[in-house]
């Protein structure tokens, strides 16, 4: 067998491959001789036909066999050879497919296509930069979360001498049909909760549940927008039949220290929740900061360091992130099958572009970890484990258990690993401090900034022509 390995990228590879002709009728001869021994023809006793015959009569048998049995052999014994490891099945191509000769008068000429790891280039993760901004605290997060932690504990007490107001919970039967296609299935929930004037309750339910009583029946109409959050009600209009199963108030437990000491976690008076409470947001916020610097860095890694990766491990995981996506779309409601071909194509190309740098992340930072002989121990890995265990409120066999379906120990220390590499990146970063920019108004800031700029320049004098010369 000759060979030639072909780089036609950076992640593909060409290995032509020529089987020399006895190889080839070796195997076409002993293919035909199993033929003739178990060939019935018409004139000739079982295993007694010429070999000639039976040549003719299972030709297409006959060569599609000794093809299968010669490329298995010869194409997996090139790719050993050659010290390369496939990232996707081989592609195979046949050279003048439609004028093959097996009968051993001619070699057999191929080449095969595949996917491999490229050579990732040194990456440069020393001395990048990155701002390290902690959210101030204004003493409202503390009250926030208390509040919280009092709505968990609030008791619906039944409303019987009046109707409904805003600020009531109601618990109704509903049922919604589609005005423009009445054939739909319906809308249909039981027991729904509803908290009129609740910001997350839309505004029409508030409007047209209130006023109403136990047992009351209750019709209204829905236009929703056509930018509505849910894809399946927007440009949608929908008519409502409420049955109203009770009315009720919430009622707050009272916020004083036995409130705080009645908690779990051992609180000895409401002022030691405050400050407790208050300690642990100021961690977060740190850590918050810190998870931040992280991305960033990373970011601009990925940003420095282009290079070309498999398409075969984009693709699995742009799928990956798809079956995520539709996967959350599920859990909010919506019927995946009523998403338009232009939506999830676009959603796609999204994932795709993630995809790619998720890709070159993984790359670079395992490049890193071997250049910081990044080890894990097992030591390490049971440690994670019993983290994990006391997270999900598991045993650590259970967690080892879940974890035999998904890699086991192996997918744990890749983890790790990865997790070592990005300290690594951030231990030899520059990291400064700096004030907190609300990320979500800096664009609205830039573009006024933008926009009084453009209002001084269209305002500043123009300059008179100078007078041509006489």
């Amino acid at each position: 067998m000759k060979t030639e390995i072909i780089e036609t990228s950076a992640v593909e590879r060409e290995i032509k491959i020529e089987i020399e002709a006895d190889a080839v009728k070796e195997v076409y001869h002993r293919v035909s001789q199993k033929y003739a021994k178990g060939a019935q023809i018409p004139g000739f006793r079982k295993g007694f036909a010429p070999i000639d015959v039976v040549k003719l009569r299972f030709k297409s048998e006959i060569q599609n066999e000794t093809l299968q049995e010669l490329l298995a052999k010869w194409v997996t014994q090139a790719i050993q050879e050659s010290g390369l490891h496939p990232l996707s099945e081989p592609q195979l191509h046949l050279e003048d497919a439609e004028n093959i000769k097996l009968n051993g008068s001619q070699s057999l000429k191929l080449h095969v296509h595949f996917e491999v790891m490229p050579e990732i280039p040194t990456p440069e993760y020393k001395s990048l930069e990155a701002v390290r901004r902690v959210k101030p605290l204004t003493g409202n997060e503390t009250k926030e979360l208390i509040q919280e932690r009092l709505q968990e504990g609030a008791t619906l007490v039944p409303v019987e001498d009046r109707a409904s107001e805003k600020g009531d919970t109601l618990l109704v039967d509903l049922e919604g049909i589609f005005v423009d296609s009445p054939d739909e299935p319906p809308i249909t929930a039981a027991d729904l909760e509803i908290n009129l004037g609740d910001e997350m309750i839309e505004e029409s339910f508030t409007n047209n549940l209130m006023g109403v009583k136990e047992d009351d029946e209750k019709e209204f109409t829905v236009a929703y927008p056509e930018d509505f959050t849910s894809p399946v009600l927007a440009g949608k209009t929908v008519n409502y039949k409420a049955k109203i199963k009770s009315v009720g108030k919430m009622e707050l437990p009272e916020l004083d220290d036995e409130w705080a000491q009645s908690l779990d976690e051992g609180y000895e008076s409401l002022e030691d929740l405050r400050g407790k409470l208050s300690g642990e947001l100021e961690t977060m916020a740190k850590a918050d900061a810190d998870a931040r610097v992280r991305n960033e860095l990373i970011q601009k890694l990925i940003e420095n360091h282009e290079f070309e990766v498999p398409n075969a491990l984009v693709e699995n995981q742009a799928r990956n992130l798809l079956n995520n996506f539709a996967m959350d779309m599920q859990q909010r409601g919506v019927d995946l099958q009523s998403v338009g071909e232009d939506f999830v194509q676009m959603i796609y190309e999204q994932t795709r572009t993630q995809a790619v740098r998720d890709i070159r992340g993984a790359m670079l930072l395992e490049k890193i970890a071997e250049l910081e002989n990044v080890e894990v121990t097992p030591e390490e890995i049971a440690t994670e484990i019993e983290m994990m265990a006391k997270h999900y409120r598991a045993t650590p066999e259970q967690i080892r258990k879940s974890l035999e379906e998904q890699g086991g120990d192996a997918n744990i220390a890749h983890s790790l690993r990865n997790r070592k590499a990005v300290e690594a990146i951030v231990s030899n970063a520059k990291v400064t401090d700096g004030e907190w920019i609300d990320e979500t108004v800096a664009p609205q800031i830039e573009a006024e900034k933008e926009a009084v700029e453009e209002e001084k320049t269209e305002k500043k004098p123009k300059k008179k022509a100078a007078k041509k010369e006489k």
